[in-house]
């Protein structure tokens, strides 16, 4: 029996971002055989969007076999069932469809974007590739190789040596320490039955949150799920544990020939389901997300010229939360730019911010938030990645008015307790002037 509910009308985000006379409404459809999906129904074009965030991710790979749920996503469209990889491409140009299949630490992600008049069709064959992958060897290694070339690749920039020296620094033996689509080595390694292994692991209908937006009632819904998810299996591998983030304040330096460091920081972060989230939601905003209003964009780029871009950043892993930054500076100028962030970075947490620094960020964030709702695609996103989440279902109505329900002192309280000027880590990628090898 398929279970659907009306939740409350989201007024504001139909205002903004439907013509006047839609209704948005969230639907929660339970199918037959038991899989959720939240569901925005709107029949006013026919098209479809259905994205699936299936928990585990990348984080489920060993130290061995690091890279092998990124590489099993890649070979999802490569061939399923009785068709070879053209044969799977042409099938799906025919349909007038598209599929995405995307891997992160803490889940893999499946998107399909699909018309009204061909969704048997294309449900059909994105179930084919979620249960029936074939991983020939042929598409195996040719896509084992792309891997291996783009790492290569990466491992000439900078910014993403950076990435990944500060995540081995900060996580150790946990997973998040390895990168996501993994090493060369370890790509280099893996062989067919790793992706058999790891599609096993990942794609699971247990751990499976469902959003869907456009044009498709519940009742049409449910029997998709099923047919859709069924037959996945349930899950047999155990998620990772939390990570201890095991950082210290002070400052390391990778030597790279260039002219220009590529710098991250950060410390110890706040969990999505703290009570003081919302607070240092804000408080980021202020001290480093907020483009060229931050505090730091204007102490490090504007006032004194030390680099074109600066940013901070909530990382929400799941068992390691993490407030991070980023920047870019001359080897001449990136010795200075760290300490005026230090330097920020203390006053934030001795001082908290003021009043017009707190009206000014939630202007801009709730004004900002209803123009992430602009299509199905990303409706649907939002609904997986808030199941995902574990958030409640009227999230988007209270969001706004938990922002604005921030004060001054509730971000002098969070900034005390989250803002950690001595155990603020710096990994610099390049030729920096003025630091010791490493301190």
């Amino acid at each position: 029996m398929i279970v659907a509910r009306i939740l409350a009308p989201l007024a504001t985000i139909a205002a903004l971002t439907f013509p006047a006379q839609a209704q948005v409404e969230i639907q929660e459809v339970t199918s037959p055989g038991g899989i959720d999906a939240w569901l925005v129904q709107d029949n006013s074009i026919p098209f479809l969007a259905i994205e699936m965030w299936f928990g585990g991710g990348a984080s489920l790979d060993s130290a061995e076999t690091a890279g092998a749920t990124n590489l099993m996503m890649g070979l999802l469209e490569e061939g399923s069932g009785d068709l070879d990889e053209t044969e799977f491409a042409t099938a799906l140009e025919g349909l007038a469809a598209s599929f995405d299949f995307d891997t992160y630490r803490d889940e893999v992600v499946v998107s399909a974007t699909i018309l009204t008049q061909n969704r048997d069709e294309v449900l059909a064959l994105l179930r084919q590739a979620l249960v029936e992958p074939t991983f020939s060897e042929s598409a195996f290694a040719r896509v084992q190789q792309q891997v291996v070339s783009s790492l290569e690749y990466d491992g000439n920039d900078p910014d993403r040596l950076a990435g990944w020296a500060f995540n081995e620094m900060a996580y150790g033996d946990h997973p998040y320490a390895v990168p996501s689509d993994g090493t060369l080595d370890s790509v280099a390694a893996l062989t067919r039955d790793d992706m058999v292994a790891a599609h096993r692991a990942a794609l699971v209908r247990d751990r499976v949150s469902v959003g869907v937006a456009g044009d498709i009632t519940p009742e049409e819904l449910g029997p998709l799920l099923d047919a859709l998810l069924g037959d996945l299996p349930l899950s047999e591998s155990p998620l990772p544990g939390p990570a201890e983030v095991a950082l210290e304040a002070g400052v390391t330096v990778i030597d790279f020939a260039t002219p220009q460091s590529s710098v991250y920081f950060g410390h110890t972060g706040i969990a999505r389901d703290d009570p003081d989230f919302f607070p240092a939601f804000v408080l980021n905003q202020v001290l480093g997300a907020g483009g060229y209003r931050s505090r730091l964009m204007r102490e490090v780029r504007e006032e004194r010229g030390l680099t074109y871009g600066v940013s901070t950043w909530l990382s929400l892993n799941r068992g390691a939360p993490m407030i991070q930054g980023g920047f870019s500076s001359s080897n001449a100028l990136v010795a200075e730019a760290v300490d005026v962030i230090r330097s920020e970075w203390a006053l934030m947490a001795e001082e908290g911010i003021s009043e017009e620094e707190l009206a000014a960020a939630q202007r801009y964030l709730t004004g900002a938030y209803p123009l992430r709702f602009d299509g199905n695609g990303q409706i649907a996103g939002i609904l997986a990645a808030m199941q995902s989440d574990d958030m409640p279902v009227d999230y988007i109505n209270t969001r706004n008015d938990n922002v604005m329900a921030v004060t001054v002192d509730d971000i002098a309280r969070v900034a005390e307790r989250l803002i950690d000027p001595d155990s603020l880590r710096f990994v610099v990628v390049g030729q920096p002037e003025g630091f010791d090898a490493a301190n």
